[in-house]
């Protein structure tokens, strides 16, 4: 049982560097705008590329898993993924920003699946709920590497060395870790994934679950800042504090998550959760001073945020090989990504940005509404 204790801290610790990269990586978008000279829209283009990037490779890691196994498809992925970090702030135009970051999206998206992948084998070899604690890692690594990259930033710390120091630092990390990692290789009867592996029907199902949760985390954490600017008339230290509120109730409710999984099944609690966002999509609708748009986001955010870690875990199960399924769903839920901003300010723009929110509440009752499909996410796997 000992190994097992040590390979579920490896991957947790692998999510956190996952997670941290991206931070660090967000933190500093105000600074490569300028670096580039890019306009908003042009920004906005660049923005696109991580998620095309991710869809792209995704449905072909799934085989590369099944050929080098688990641990070492994670490790690289996980190093080039960091070594792209280190190369955006050096992009000195738009065109090659987009290229840098649609290999960031690539690399980001193909570590994700692996160590996903990773994470539901732990899953199954423990015998109980561990993949919401994973994600809230995540979380955690993107809060740190975030507070990191504020800090750099009001230090008016150059990117192009900021972004190298972080990527070592976190290349470093992975290193160590990944000695600790389970290795995981297909039984020899189990059929190899095709190169190209679209999600299969059993995923399709539990993905539109995914698909809808995602869809209420992109919109807000993209827009909440905006909404509490021109919406609830904050200034510009409260409309940070939406995204904040947000980003510690995701991390707070996955860090517990697993507790209530074990307790209430997948199934119930994201119902559970599905209501509490909808009661939070309907405060932000109707929100016109601060305070209860903020309440709305953070109820968002707390409610959405165990039902990406259990759809994995749900697909990871369904599938024949886990990391072909989790490629499924991750495909389906990073494609959302890329929809979900920008139809939240395609429908601003001719409505409102409080009529366009009217679209993630109805999501969340999507969401609640089809969380039968997770159930296979309960199924007990005999501890190994």
């Amino acid at each position: 049982m000992h190994h097992i204790g040590r390979a579920r801290l490896a991957v947790a610790a692998i999510f956190t560097v996952h997670g941290a990269a991206a931070g660090t990586f967000a933190t500093r978008i105000p600074w490569i705008k300028d670096h580039v000279h890019a306009s908003a829209g042009g920004l906005g283009l660049a923005l696109l590329a991580p998620a095309m990037g991710s869809i792209l490779a995704m449905p072909m890691v799934g085989r590369l898993i099944h050929r080098i196994g688990g641990r070492t498809a994670t490790r690289v992925f996980a190093a080039l993924f960091c070594l792209v970090l280190a190369l955006v702030p050096f992009a000195p135009n738009l065109l090659t920003l987009w290229f840098c970051l649609l290999l960031f999206g690539a690399t980001a998206g193909s570590c994700d699946v692996a160590m996903n992948a990773q994470g539901v084998e732990v899953e199954q070899a423990l015998g109980r709920s561990i993949m919401s604690g994973l994600h809230g890692m995540w979380s955690v690594g993107g809060l740190l590497g975030a507070a990191a990259g504020t800090l750099a930033a009001h230090a008016d710390l150059d990117a192009r060395i900021h972004l190298p120091i972080a990527a070592a630092v976190l290349v470093a990390a992975g290193y160590v870790i990944g000695f600790w990692l389970p290795e995981s290789r297909a039984a020899e009867d189990v059929e190899e994934p095709p190169h190209f592996a679209l999600p299969g029907k059993a995923v399709l199902g539990i993905g539109f679950v995914s698909f809808c949760a995602v869809f209420a985390e992109g919109a807000a954490a993209d827009w909440c800042a905006v909404y509490l600017k021109d919406v609830a008339h904050a200034g510009a230290g409260v409309s940070a504090s939406a995204y904040t509120a947000f980003a510690l109730m995701m991390a707070a409710s996955r860090l517990a998550g697993d507790a209530v999984v074990s307790r209430l099944g997948a199934v119930r609690t994201v119902r559970i959760g599905g209501f509490l966002s909808i009661v939070g999509g309907v405060l932000v609708v109707l929100a016109r001073t601060p305070l209860p748009a903020i309440i709305g986001f953070g109820l968002i955010g707390l409610g959405i945020a165990v039902v990406v870690p259990l759809a994995f875990a749900a697909a990871g199960k369904a599938a024949a090989n886990a990391g072909q399924g989790v490629a499924g769903v991750a495909t389906i839920t990073y494609s959302c990504l890329l929809v979900a901003p920008a139809i939240i300010g395609g429908l601003a723009s001719i409505t409102s940005l409080s009529l366009s929110f009217v679209i993630v509440t109805v999501m969340t009752v999507l969401m609640t509404a089809t969380a039968g499909k997770l159930r296979v996410a309960d199924a007990k796997p005999i501890p190994a």
